[in-house]
């Protein structure tokens, strides 16, 4: 019998789709990092920078609520995406907007949704340059977004390296209080990481500290060892939240201890950056967290 979705969860779905798909581009092998990681990198010709791409979507009663403010809609949609190309190290382009939609939805709404959409694109520097409309039964938005890298500067999220520090920026869970719909995308956090720093590895934190941190490690092959006495967690929040409600949209990165020193006497943003734990040989996740994060399809 085949397995329904919600035995599967997220990532082993994701993992059966994809694992056939051919990975070369004509007679150039164009991919440089695919399935798997917060954005896919494409190899450029005569170019030492990589052309990152992402695409997500928000959906109706999924992503937000039916009567949420449009223009936090907008906003959301493409501040994820924006959050997938820091967690790479890169600096975003452009962006492709697919609208569905009822037939009956107020023009008023969508023309805020589209107000948010451009607030956060002027504020990050995105050129919105096409997309396409199509009729549904609920309010969604798919975003592509185009992004570019230094090759020598891409982070992903293998690399992680026994004995590194496993940090996070800023604080995590209570993301349901409205944090979701108001985050700023850590990119000029991530860009001074990866020119200074150089994280061993590196993602954002979307489904949950539970779910994110052990699929670091998996790729990178190792464990860690954390204290949750030191998880920073957002005012009003509870440990359990930060660890499995998701939407925090903060950078979770490993990286040597003679680096680690660099950050603590250079790092220029008023964002913190907490050290939570370290990288170990032994696979796992110690002490278990006790908890997966957000997973579309898993059962609660």
């Amino acid at each position: 019998m085949t397995p329904a979705l919600a035995h599967l969860g997220e990532d082993r779905l994701i993992g059966l789709l994809t694992r056939r798909w051919p990975r070369a581009g004509g007679r150039l092998r164009t991919v440089a990092l695919g399935v798997g990681d917060d954005c896919a990198a494409i190899r450029v010709p005569g170019s030492r920078r990589l052309l990152l791409l992402k695409t997500d979507a928000i959906v109706e009663a999924v992503h937000f609520r039916p009567g949420e403010t449009p223009s936090k809609i907008g906003w959301k949609a493409l501040a994820r995406c924006l959050s997938d190309i820091a967690a790479m190290g890169g600096e975003p382009d452009a962006a492709l907007v697919c609208l569905a939609v009822p037939p009956e939805t107020p023009l008023a709404r969508l023309r805020g949704i589209y107000r948010g959409l451009g607030r956060c694109a002027t504020r990050f520097n995105v050129a919105l340059a096409g997309g396409e409309t199509v009729r549904a039964r609920e309010l969604s938005l798919a975003i592509t977004l185009t992004g570019w890298v230094a090759a020598d500067h891409m982070a992903r999220r293998s690399g992680a390296r026994p004995g590194d520090a496993l940090c996070v920026t800023g604080r995590l869970g209570g993301s349901g209080g409205g944090h979701h719909l108001a985050f700023e995308p850590r990119l000029e956090e991530a860009q001074w990481l990866v020119r200074h720093a150089r994280p061993s590895a590196m993602m954002d934190i979307s489904d949950g500290l539970a779910s994110d941190l052990p699929r670091l490690c998996r790729a990178s092959g190792v464990g860690a060892r954390i204290d949750p006495d030191t998880i920073p967690v957002r005012r009003g929040a509870t440990l359990q939240q930060a660890l499995s409600e998701g939407e925090d949209y903060e950078l979770l990165f490993a990286i040597p201890p003679s680096r680690l020193r660099l950050i603590r006497r250079r790092w220029p943003f008023h964002v913190p950056v907490s050290v939570i734990g370290e990288i170990t040989a032994s696979r796992g996740i110690r002490p278990p967290l006790g908890s997966h994060g957000y997973d579309h399809f898993r059962k609660p």
